[in-house]
């Protein structure tokens, strides 16, 4: 299907209230451009946007992995939607937002205006959603800052928008490997972004990969803001995929699934060296024994 603006595709997501959070990087994970959010009781609906660059039903099929943990998600409507005024509304939205001691997330018609002394990571409107305005996403943002060292080679596995690839070149790193199950990712929105950021195009690999199967490459830095389950599957080949020294960041966690994860880390070859946590997520910063 052709690149089409005129209108974007939506999935409702219902689920009961206190799973917003859980809506959400079930969305994220899969490559949307937004979400709205709506109370009814006990009940949350999320209504998820995607482009109409192919049919809805494929990004249905990439999103139904992610809610198969979750008996209580449902898919309660579907369909399109013009896009024109709820974009306006959605731009104004998202102002810019200072991430840690020394990060700015921003849109490019608010350049700027950040605080003296921070380092802008710009994104496009298309792209806002999940892209430094998720708790789990500004706690790997918040760790990146303290752990990632200049020259380094860092990994991104479950990249989406590769918005953390993008933010660690910008902050110093040498090379950036960006992996996503979803082929969508690759595609003329990244290069924008990174041209956008000043980053030239072949500091950064993006591809199709499935975790960290088949990666070959040794990092000093790898970034995982997914889910619990995956982020749990990949556990055991993380040590084997770092340099002597690296370090890696888990995030997309609630706290009580990150408290299970640490107990996780010493059986792989893992120790925990810092821990952020934001509302009901945390991101987890850990090395080689």
């Amino acid at each position: 299907m052709e690149h089409n603006d005129n209108f974007w595709w939506y999935i409702t997501l219902r689920g009961p209230a206190g799973l917003e959070d859980v809506l959400s990087s079930a969305a994220e994970s899969t490559g949307c451009l937004g979400s709205t959010v709506t109370n009814e009781g006990d009940a949350v609906d999320l209504q998820v946007y995607y482009r109409a660059n192919q049919d809805l039903g494929e990004w249905l099929k990439m999103l139904q992995p992610y809610l198969e943990p979750w008996r209580e998600i449902e898919i309660k409507d579907m369909g399109r939607v013009e896009n024109r005024a709820w974009n306006t509304e959605w731009m104004d939205a998202f102002p810019p937002l200072n991430v840690g001691e020394k990060l700015v997330v921003m849109a490019p018609w608010h350049a700027g205006k950040e605080d003296p002394g921070r380092l802008p990571i710009f994104i496009y409107p298309g792209s806002a959603f999940g892209t430094g305005y998720h708790q789990s996403t500004q706690a790997v943002l918040t760790l990146m800052e303290r752990w990632l060292k200049p020259g380094d080679v860092v990994a991104d596995i479950g990249c989406g928008t590769a918005i953390l690839s993008i933010a660690a070149l910008k902050m110093g790193a040498e090379r950036a490997y960006a992996r996503d199950l979803d082929p969508s990712v690759v595609h003329e929105a990244v290069r924008n972004t990174l041209e956008l950021n000043g980053i030239a195009e072949e500091k950064l690999d993006i591809a199709v990969g499935d975790l960290l199967k088949g990666f070959e490459h040794k990092v000093d830095l790898l970034l995982a803001n997914i889910l619990y389950e995956p982020n749990l599957a990949m556990l055991p080949d993380v040590a084997g995929a770092l340099n002597p020294g690296g370090r890696a960041i888990f995030s997309g966690l609630v706290v009580e699934e990150g408290e299970k994860f640490k107990e996780k880390l010493a059986e792989n070859g893992l120790r925990l060296v810092d821990e952020v946590r934001l509302d009901d997520w945390c991101g987890l910063a850990v090395a080689r024994l």
